[in-house]
């Protein structure tokens, strides 16, 4: 494989991130969404709280990055970790979700957003739940513009376990392997990597989110928490993306113009 002064470049047979260079609109956009137990708190509401404002964020940003040409947007609504979150919560977490897919199954739809869900493997997920997201996979599968992905019971790690897994279930050899064959047994593997990486709230982690398909991307780290994030924050981190070059380990050319090495 390839190298470059920052590690591997990605893999030409790879739905790599989009090319360098400032000024692009990013392909893939992924969303943290961080903040909503510090929304509330800052408030004296209840930590539910935060996740039912943050409702009204996710359309938003929807919208926004469906109008700036954005061909992938990916949230990342529930992690495998946050199973240990107590239990009130989680179960008010996944009758909020049912109510939201269910209120705007129509909305998506008209917008000809495909619609799918990244995860949803663990026995806990509510049955209803689980049916509405393939209710709504099926309504959505066949629009062709943005592709919304949101990541719910969604852990990188297992992710990439699973994919090695279903290698050695195929008997493929080890010298035939390649990152190409190796995302091939990743869920979605048509999904190209991520050029842009968006946390709410200041913090600053990965999170065990999409950690294959977030290896080549820009990050941006705004301290909105995610329930007061809006269309205007989100196309700050649009310009901020577009004022970068990126250059994947090369070297830029230097002021008297000469050519990359």
């Amino acid at each position: 494989m390839q190298q470059t002064a920052d590690g591997p470049a990605p893999s030409p047979d790879l739905p790599g991130p989009a090319a360098g260079g400032p000024g692009r609109v990013p392909h893939h956009v992924a969303c943290v969404m961080d903040g909503n137990g510090r929304w509330a708190q800052s408030r004296a509401l209840p930590r539910t709280s935060g996740h039912s404002a943050a409702e009204a964020t996710v359309i938003d940003v929807i919208e926004a990055a469906r109008a700036a040409g954005v061909g992938w947007l990916s949230l990342y609504a529930f992690s495998t970790e946050n199973w240990g979150r107590p239990s009130n919560e989680v179960d008010f977490l996944m009758r909020l979700v049912r109510r939201v897919v269910r209120k705007h199954a129509v909305f998506l739809h008209a917008r000809g957003i495909r619609c799918r869900f990244l995860g949803v493997t663990d026995p806990r997920i509510p049955p209803e739940l689980a049916r509405d997201f393939d209710d709504l996979m099926t309504l959505t599968g066949d629009n062709r513009g943005m592709t919304l992905t949101v990541a719910f019971d969604h852990g990188g790690r297992r992710d990439i376990v699973e994919a090695a897994r279903s290698l050695l279930r195929s008997n493929t050899p080890a010298d035939s392997l390649t990152e190409r064959t190796f995302a091939d047994h990743l869920p979605y593997p048509d999904t190209p990597d991520v050029d842009l990486v968006i946390r709410t709230s200041g913090e600053q982690r990965i999170s065990n989110f999409m950690l294959w398909q977030v290896a080549y991307a820009e990050w941006v780290f705004p301290p909105v928490l995610w329930p007061d994030f809006r269309a205007s924050h989100f196309l700050e981190c649009l310009h901020s993306y577009r004022q970068r070059d990126r250059r994947f380990g090369g070297v830029p050319p230097n002021e008297i113009g000469e050519p990359r090495l």
